[in-house]
């Protein structure tokens, strides 16, 4: 049934890289709320390393992520086989958040597919790779990314997707620090 593997090899990458969604799960310190989020676009997430993942961080209407790593860097994130054989692979770690004005964004940055809204890079090391058998998640069809994210930040100017973030990205729903005033600040960052 589930087994603890002691690096992301080529078969888990290979399941990583065929999965349409995965679900990124953190929590604050102390009380608050747990958030789970699920994410799209198959290019947005990339293995790094054998012990390292990261996915490309896109305006969003919360910053529950960034604001918990930033508190405890605590992090799981879980990708299920939704076709093929039964799976379940979650991805315990530490993560941290690399923004624009950062050495290493462009780096990293350069990893992604093309996509508006860049907010941020959330980059984990894993402490542990665990899967487990999927037997009950049920069969689902992939039919296309959904790509009114993107549309909407090409909709939308610097000055607009700056109110955006000042307003919804400052801090989590429970009060925690999420974006500072000057992450805030789109400056047309695309990947």
């Amino acid at each position: 049934m589930g087994k603890v593997h002691e690096r992301i090899n080529d078969r888990l990458r290979k399941f990583i890289e065929a999965q349409p969604v995965f679900f990124v799960a953190t929590a604050p310190e102390q009380g608050g709320h747990v958030n789970v989020s699920p994410k799209g676009y198959a290019d947005t997430f990339r293995v790094i390393d054998d012990m390292s993942v990261a996915y490309l961080d896109l305006d969003g209407s919360g910053v529950e992520t960034i604001a918990h790593l930033r508190q405890n860097g605590r992090i799981t994130i879980m990708f299920c086989a939704f076709s093929g054989p039964p799976n379940i692979l979650r991805l315990y770690g530490t993560g941290r958040v690399v923004t624009p004005g950062e050495d290493e964004f462009p780096e990293l940055l350069a990893r992604f597919g093309p996509h508006p809204g860049v907010r941020s890079i959330i980059v984990v090391e894993c402490e542990r790779i665990a899967d487990s058998c999927g037997f009950s998640v049920p069969f689902m069809s992939f039919d296309k990314d959904r790509t009114l994210l993107d549309e909407w930040a090409e909709r939308k100017d610097v000055q607009q997707r700056r109110t955006y973030r000042a307003k919804n990205n400052r801090e989590s729903i429970d009060g925690i620090a999420g974006l500072a005033a000057e992450e805030t600040d789109p400056v047309t960052q695309r990947s």
